[in-house]
């Protein structure tokens, strides 16, 4: 498929500086484009790359003011990485095979109603109880436990794994790997040190127009649900326990762990292998860089970073000094060496 700029401006409500009938049918990364490709500058760190780039139109600003001659047609946007995802969503959709009907082998319990638009792949399992909304896409070797409920245009990928009671919302998405309800890590010791298994009989709800990345967990209730509020994202290999909540519209790199009951906020903003202790509290619009450590309460409208986690401008200025923790072992060092000789 080949669109002119004029076609993509007016799709994303921008203006064309360049050539409008100059026409793209593939995307690539700036530095890499070639002719008929389509591209976007964001990042000012990229800056130097539209000066060079053989891209035939390059997404920009709309304020953006270029340095020297360009070669590219711009098309200027109030937001050219949003821009991207909206063409990147129209071409995915107009590529992607939408599947349908009931394939076999699979096994859908008696009394189950499967709606309009609804899909269930082969080897897909789908329990008594279930209910189903429209346009629901179960790929093959999924589970769908007893008593389940899925929202409409809810896309279950291959091998996701939904415990039954579980809520899932509308318009979600979870890649494979995904498993929804598994037991909370609830264990009792005895007098003697023995565990013993505290029965999880909770559930795990997700709300709405929310996505998880493969392999991504997200535990049942001991008592009452685990929620996941709407617009969530969360990345692959994240591990969310036991009646956590965590709100509206909040993404999370890779590799968070979020220990049992921790509240998180709305709009929060994490970093990949963040941990967080159980039974906290995470304001909303928190901003958390990768790999901290979260062992306490959180103010809303916190920034932080390190292990354990600390304002992100102290942070900053701490490593500063730890690089500099050689030079002043030295110093001291030769400052010890010079006492001793005025000593002597």
């Amino acid at each position: 498929m080949k669109f002119p700029a004029s076609i993509i401006a007016k799709t994303l409500g921008g203006t064309v500086e360049g050539n409008p009938e100059i026409e793209v049918s593939s995307f690539a990364k700036i530095e890499e484009a070639r002719p008929g490709d389509l591209t976007f500058l964001s990042n000012p760190k990229y800056t130097h790359f539209i000066y060079t780039t053989e891209a035939s139109v390059v997404l920009v600003h709309k304020d953006f003011v270029p340095e020297q001659p360009l070669k590219a047609t711009l098309v200027r946007v109030d937001d050219p990485y949003a821009s991207l995802a909206v063409l990147l969503d129209m071409v995915a959709k107009a590529l992607r095979p939408v599947p349908s009907g009931i394939e076999q082998p699979s096994f859908v319990a008696s009394g189950v109603e499967l709606p309009e638009g609804v899909y269930v792949g082969a080897f897909a399992y789908i329990g008594e109880g279930v209910r189903l909304g429209k346009n629901v896409k179960i790929y093959p070797q999924a589970y769908i436990g007893h008593g389940c409920t899925i929202g409409d245009d809810t896309v279950i990928y291959p091998g996701v794994k939904i415990y039954p009671g579980c809520k899932i919302g509308q318009r979600c998405v979870l890649h494979s790997g995904v498993v929804i309800g598994a037991d909370g890590f609830g264990f009792a010791p005895d007098a003697l040190g023995v565990y013993h298994k505290i029965q999880q009989i909770g559930i795990a709800e997700l709300g709405d127009d929310v996505e998880l990345g493969a392999n991504t967990t997200v535990d049942r209730a001991t008592m009452g649900r685990t929620y996941i509020d709407h617009g969530v994202k969360l990345d692959n290999l994240i591990q969310i326990a036991h009646n956590v909540e965590v709100g509206h519209d909040t993404v999370m790199a890779a590799q968070v762990g979020v220990a049992g009951s921790t509240k998180i906020g709305a709009n929060c903003v994490i970093g990949g292998q963040t941990g967080f202790a159980g039974h906290i509290h995470v304001g909303d619009r928190t901003t958390i860089g990768a790999q901290s450590g979260i062992p306490n309460n959180v103010a809303p409208d916190s920034r932080l970073m390190g292990y354990p986690a600390v304002p992100a401008g102290e942070f900053a200025r701490n490593t500063v000094y730890i690089k500099r923790l050689g030079n002043l072992f030295d110093s001291v060092a030769q400052l010890r060496k010079d006492l001793d000789n005025l000593s002597k």
